[in-house]
């Protein structure tokens, strides 16, 4: 019954409250996930050397792919099993549950299977050399192998946070972070495993995460628990996950493009290191994304909960609260990034002139930062009531739209800081288009409730 409480007071609890409860264990999950890759990344930089930075940064776009695979499933199964909690329909809510697992099982064999029998042609085709590819290939052989318990771990997470456990899945990632962060010294310089045993730290963490999160949704006293009947696949549930999840995929396979594009441009006009600069650079951008992905996790079930009751003006209130602490977050990122680039860059390599060129890297890719929060925000908010059609082309139109060009157009004339100002370029023109179109949502959302309530008044009298 707690559990059913936890999640009737998505629709009554005061909004602030609510979302400070949801949003801080998926910030902190966030950031300790943000933080799990800066220590692969600087142990492997400082550990093994600038090369491999770059190699690291060549796998991006597969970890873009694996991504967009979890999370078309993870956020499709997290999003509409919130939405059925809202309508308190827990037999579909549970068959969701049961769903979501099978097709984890399913895609992170596929995905694990075929991108190792063509890793190296892939590899290439990412933008790796002659100098990268080996290290690349050691770490992703081993990632790839571990690729079903890496979907199933963030699949489980995505779930515990709709099913109101949000501080369980912070747990989670926390835990996962401090045993990559003990495991990778261990395997990178006691058994002097290099790059290749910063990739079986990654895996060991995930997987025995994994074991606490099917423990979790083995309570049978649980609302959300795993039983025999929820595993078959559901035509009409994987249509309803995949209709939502369309989004975050499309998002993260379009990512993967770019950074496609972005590599094989830096190595054009930068050369190897100006790869790994690009490493750095996203590695440090990311932390504060993680931030406001946070607390768009937060703000998902709460969204998600009172759209699916009818309560608009909830649902608007966590919508203004979420886009106010993401700028926030976002102005302190831009301050890091514009003030003190060197102590970020350093962190990562002793490489002098992997520092200079990551220095000029950080200030480019972090200009427009302050616009970054509400747009996203905004994006994840269409997600998360369902209306995955809007949600998606915000989501391709700032990568595929404005980045893509900016990425083919502007090398040729600014050489490799034409790659670094497509960034913030494509950020200004997204921002201004997402808001366009919120500005338009709000107006039609503010107009259902005044009907709303003047129904419910009429039925008062």
């Amino acid at each position: 019954m707690d559990n059913k409480k936890a999640t009737l007071e998505l629709g009554t609890k005061p909004v602030g409250r609510l979302l400070a409860q949801y949003a801080m264990p998926a910030i902190v999950a966030m950031v300790a996930s943000s933080l799990y890759n800066m220590v692969d990344s600087i142990f492997i930089g400082q550990g093994v050397g600038p090369m491999a930075i770059s190699g690291l940064a060549i796998t991006f776009p597969f970890m873009n792919l694996s991504g967009a695979i979890g999370a078309g499933i993870g956020v499709g199964a997290s999003t509409y099993l919130s939405v059925k909690l809202g309508q308190r329909d827990y037999a579909t809510a549970q068959k969701i549950l049961g769903n979501s697992v099978v097709l984890k099982v399913i895609t992170g064999i596929i995905f694990g299977a075929l991108c190792l029998i063509f890793l190296d042609p892939i590899l290439c085709f990412f933008g790796a050399t002659e100098n990268t590819i080996p290290y690349a290939r050691d770490y992703m052989v081993v990632i790839l192998l571990g690729n079903v318990f890496t979907h199933l771990y963030f699949g489980m997470n995505a779930l515990l946070r709709a099913a109101s456990k949000p501080r369980h899945a912070m747990y989670a990632t926390i835990f996962t972070v401090l045993l990559n962060t003990a495991l990778d010294p261990l395997f990178i310089y006691t058994f002097k495993m290099g790059i290749q045993g910063a990739a079986i730290a990654t895996i060991l963490s995930q997987t025995t995460a994994l074991c606490w999160q099917v423990w979790l949704f083995s309570n049978p006293n649980e609302l959300l628990h795993f039983k025999r009947g929820i595993y078959k696949l559901d035509g009409n549930i994987i249509k309803n996950i995949l209709a939502i999840g369309i989004s975050p995929f499309s998002m993260n396979a379009c990512a993967c493009i770019i950074v496609i594009f972005i590599n094989t441009a830096l190595v054009q006009y930068g050369g190897d290191l100006a790869v790994g600069a690009y490493g750095i650079a996203n590695r440090i951008g990311f932390l504060f994304f993680m931030v406001v992905m946070g607390i768009n996790q937060g703000m998902q079930p709460i969204a998600g909960y009172n759209y699916g009751a009818l309560q608009f003006d909830r649902m608007l209130k966590v919508l203004k609260y979420s886009m106010v602490a993401a700028t926030a977050i976002m102005v302190v990122g831009w301050a890091v990034g514009e003030f003190a680039p060197y102590p970020c860059a350093r962190l990562f390599t002793k490489d002098q002139e992997l520092i200079d060129i990551a220095i000029r890297g950080i200030r480019l890719n972090m200009l427009a930062f302050p616009l970054i929060g509400s747009q996203a925000v905004i994006t994840n908010f269409f997600q998360s009531i369902g209306k995955a059609k809007i949600s998606m082309f915000l989501s391709l139109s700032r990568q595929m739209i404005f980045l893509l060009p900016l990425l083919i157009a502007l090398p040729p004339i600014l050489g490799v800081d034409g790659v670094w100002v497509a960034l913030p370029a494509s950020d200004t023109i997204a921002f201004i288009v997402t808001w366009t179109i919120m500005i338009r949502y709000m107006k039609k959302f503010k107009l259902q409730h005044q009907e709303l309530t003047d129904a419910r008044q009429e039925d008062h009298h």
